[in-house]
Protein backbone atom coordinates (compact mmCIF):
# COMPACT_ATOMS: atom_id res chain seq x y z
CA UNK A 1 0.00 0.00 0.00
CA UNK A 2 1.18 3.39 -0.83
CA UNK A 3 1.42 6.20 1.75
CA UNK A 4 -1.24 7.99 -0.75
CA UNK A 5 -3.34 4.75 -0.26
CA UNK A 6 -3.01 5.01 3.33
CA UNK A 7 -4.14 8.40 3.60
CA UNK A 8 -6.73 8.10 1.30
CA UNK A 9 -8.15 4.98 3.43
CA UNK A 10 -7.58 7.38 6.71
CA UNK A 11 -9.67 9.80 5.52
CA UNK A 12 -13.09 8.65 6.63
CA UNK A 13 -14.65 11.95 7.89
CA UNK A 14 -15.93 14.05 4.65
CA UNK A 15 -19.22 14.93 4.78
CA UNK A 16 -18.84 18.08 2.31
CA UNK A 17 -17.42 16.02 -0.42
CA UNK A 18 -13.97 17.11 -0.29
CA UNK A 19 -11.95 13.90 -0.40
CA UNK A 20 -14.61 13.54 -3.72
CA UNK A 21 -13.18 16.94 -5.33
CA UNK A 22 -9.44 15.53 -4.55
CA UNK A 23 -10.18 11.82 -6.21
CA UNK A 24 -11.88 13.89 -8.96
CA UNK A 25 -8.32 15.90 -9.57
CA UNK A 26 -6.05 13.38 -9.40
CA UNK A 27 -8.18 11.69 -12.03
CA UNK A 28 -7.70 14.74 -14.10
CA UNK A 29 -3.74 14.87 -12.88
CA UNK A 30 -2.97 11.36 -14.17
CA UNK A 31 -4.58 12.24 -17.21
CA UNK A 32 -1.52 14.87 -18.36
CA UNK A 33 0.06 13.94 -21.06
CA UNK A 34 3.44 12.98 -19.86
CA UNK A 35 2.82 14.88 -16.33
CA UNK A 36 4.27 13.01 -13.48
CA UNK A 37 1.79 12.63 -10.24
CA UNK A 38 3.44 12.37 -6.74
CA UNK A 39 2.15 12.57 -3.53
CA UNK A 40 3.80 14.37 -0.90
CA UNK A 41 2.52 14.23 2.34
CA UNK A 42 3.64 17.15 5.19
CA UNK A 43 1.94 16.19 8.37
CA UNK A 44 -0.01 17.37 9.97
CA UNK A 45 0.12 20.96 7.74
CA UNK A 46 -0.59 19.13 4.53
CA UNK A 47 -0.56 16.17 2.30
CA UNK A 48 0.12 17.41 -1.63
CA UNK A 49 -0.35 16.13 -5.06
CA UNK A 50 1.93 17.54 -7.57
CA UNK A 51 1.72 17.56 -11.21
CA UNK A 52 5.19 17.82 -12.72
CA UNK A 53 6.29 18.09 -15.97
CA UNK A 54 8.90 16.14 -17.42
CA UNK A 55 10.86 18.96 -17.81
CA UNK A 56 10.88 23.08 -17.25
CA UNK A 57 9.85 24.18 -14.15
CA UNK A 58 8.86 21.74 -11.20
CA UNK A 59 5.55 21.72 -11.09
CA UNK A 60 2.25 21.88 -13.11
CA UNK A 61 0.19 22.58 -10.27
CA UNK A 62 -0.38 21.31 -6.72
CA UNK A 63 -3.45 19.98 -5.02
CA UNK A 64 -2.92 20.58 -0.82
CA UNK A 65 -5.38 18.89 1.38
CA UNK A 66 -4.86 20.88 4.22
CA UNK A 67 -7.12 21.14 7.85
CA UNK A 68 -8.86 24.56 9.33
CA UNK A 69 -11.04 23.80 12.46
CA UNK A 70 -10.93 20.58 12.08
CA UNK A 71 -12.07 20.65 8.21
CA UNK A 72 -10.39 19.61 5.83
CA UNK A 73 -10.20 21.49 2.40
CA UNK A 74 -8.33 21.38 -0.77
CA UNK A 75 -5.84 24.48 -1.82
CA UNK A 76 -5.58 24.02 -5.50
CA UNK A 77 -2.03 26.49 -6.80
CA UNK A 78 -0.61 27.25 -10.22
CA UNK A 79 1.95 29.44 -11.33
CA UNK A 80 -0.20 33.18 -12.01
CA UNK A 81 1.73 33.34 -15.28
CA UNK A 82 0.03 29.65 -16.40
CA UNK A 83 -3.21 30.49 -15.90
CA UNK A 84 -5.92 32.93 -16.20
CA UNK A 85 -8.87 33.70 -13.47
CA UNK A 86 -11.86 35.27 -15.68
CA UNK A 87 -14.44 34.88 -12.53
CA UNK A 88 -11.39 35.77 -10.11
CA UNK A 89 -12.36 33.26 -7.91
CA UNK A 90 -8.38 32.62 -6.97
CA UNK A 91 -6.20 34.57 -4.37
CA UNK A 92 -2.66 35.67 -6.03
CA UNK A 93 0.04 34.93 -3.72
CA UNK A 94 3.38 36.46 -4.13
CA UNK A 95 6.13 34.06 -4.59
CA UNK A 96 3.69 31.52 -3.13
CA UNK A 97 4.72 28.69 -5.29
CA UNK A 98 8.23 27.60 -4.65
CA UNK A 99 9.04 31.27 -4.26
CA UNK A 100 7.05 32.15 -7.71
CA UNK A 101 4.08 33.99 -7.55
CA UNK A 102 0.98 31.84 -7.77
CA UNK A 103 -2.71 31.36 -7.51
CA UNK A 104 -4.66 29.27 -5.56
CA UNK A 105 -7.93 28.37 -5.54
CA UNK A 106 -9.69 26.91 -2.21
CA UNK A 107 -12.03 24.29 -2.31
CA UNK A 108 -14.43 22.94 0.50
CA UNK A 109 -16.90 20.78 -0.90
CA UNK A 110 -17.67 19.47 -3.97
CA UNK A 111 -18.84 21.71 -5.39
CA UNK A 112 -19.55 20.72 -9.78
CA UNK A 113 -19.15 24.22 -10.38
CA UNK A 114 -16.23 25.26 -8.10
CA UNK A 115 -14.23 21.74 -9.02
CA UNK A 116 -15.33 22.34 -12.58
CA UNK A 117 -14.08 25.57 -12.59
CA UNK A 118 -10.29 24.59 -11.15
CA UNK A 119 -10.33 21.48 -13.49
CA UNK A 120 -10.36 24.47 -16.41
CA UNK A 121 -7.36 25.62 -14.46
CA UNK A 122 -5.62 22.37 -14.81
CA UNK A 123 -6.17 22.15 -18.33
CA UNK A 124 -4.85 25.73 -18.93
CA UNK A 125 -1.71 25.48 -16.97
CA UNK A 126 -0.76 21.67 -18.34
CA UNK A 127 -1.56 23.76 -22.06
CA UNK A 128 0.94 26.73 -21.12
CA UNK A 129 3.90 23.55 -20.30
CA UNK A 130 2.70 21.91 -23.91
CA UNK A 131 1.01 19.05 -22.19
CA UNK A 132 -2.83 17.54 -23.59
CA UNK A 133 -3.76 14.03 -22.69
CA UNK A 134 -1.55 13.06 -25.59
CA UNK A 135 1.63 14.28 -24.23
CA UNK A 136 4.30 17.82 -24.11
CA UNK A 137 5.31 19.68 -27.37
CA UNK A 138 7.38 22.29 -26.01
CA UNK A 139 8.08 23.44 -22.51
CA UNK A 140 7.20 26.97 -20.49
CA UNK A 141 10.63 29.00 -20.02
CA UNK A 142 11.50 29.66 -16.60
CA UNK A 143 13.16 32.72 -17.42
CA UNK A 144 11.04 35.11 -14.96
Amino acid sequence: MTELDTFLDAWTDDPKGVKKAFLRLKSVLEGLGEATVTFVPRPPASYSLRAEPPRGRPVITMVDVATFDGEKFLSVCFYADTITDPEERGDLIPEGLLSKDGYCFDLDSDDDDAVSYVEARIFEAAAAFSLTEDGPCTEVDDDD
